[in-house]
């Protein structure tokens, strides 16, 4: 039996703002009765909230209801932040997001600079990157990724939604004048056969460094 959609709608719109956090379309066919549209429900709640001071959104391949982005400064509240990323970490993990899956060797090659332990175990510590498994290479090194959070926290709806070369040239983040045949990273692409990774041994877990704010790295903190 096909439920009637605008109750599908409202259920939908129950749910999500009664929910702590994003609701995934699994999420909320646990508590719909067998029938509802909920794809369509979201999609007809989505446009209903369309240009309002809350808008429906999806972020990391969930929903949840957010203030519209051009009323944010309503919002704004100036506090000192107790921790900033590096230099060193905000590199570190934007090579993460356009190279994933990637090895610490490969940051450090992308970087040219050697990683420490404890810029890796910030990212991994604060949720923004994870351990994915072991490439299937010699040594099997630890392979990293973006998590849910990061996407999260930079409002994306998927790895795809990452700026590319264009809007990082209008945001004034890449020199004009770059080099011939210069390219952004497909994050959402494959890497060549042979380079699979293996899944992570059971209750392997990464060993965070103590010192988070040292200098192993040239003066740079971590």
């Amino acid at each position: 039996m096909t439920l009637d959609p605008f109750f599908t709608e409202r259920c939908i719109e129950a749910l999500l703002f009664a929910a702590a956090e994003p609701l995934s379309v699994a999420d909320l066919a646990k508590r719909l009765p067998d029938g509802a549209d909920i794809r369509q429900g979201v999609a007809d709640l989505r446009e209903r909230w369309a240009g309002r001071g809350i808008e429906l959104v999806e972020v990391a391949g969930r929903w949840r209801f957010q203030t519209a982005a051009d009323l944010a400064f309503l919002m704004t509240e100036e506090r000192e932040e107790p921790r900033r990323l590096s230099k060193a970490a905000q590199e570190t993990l934007a090579i993460v997001a356009y190279h994933q899956p990637v090895t610490r060797a490969e940051i450090e090659a992308v970087r040219g600079v050697q990683a420490s332990r404890g810029t890796l175990d910030v990212l991994l510590e604060i949720g923004l990157i994870r351990m994915r498994g072991r490439r299937r290479t010699p040594g099997r090194p630890v392979t990293f990724g973006t998590t849910d959070a990061f996407l999260e926290h930079y409002g994306l709806a998927n790895l795809g939604d990452l700026p590319g070369v264009a809007e990082m040239k209008a945001a004034g983040l890449l020199d004009l004048n770059l080099p011939p045949g210069f390219t952004v990273p497909d994050p959402m692409g494959l890497r060549p056969d042979g380079e699979e990774e293996d899944p992570l041994d059971e209750g392997e877990t990464p060993e965070f460094a103590q010192d988070f704010l040292g200098e192993p790295e040239g003066g740079e903190k971590a």
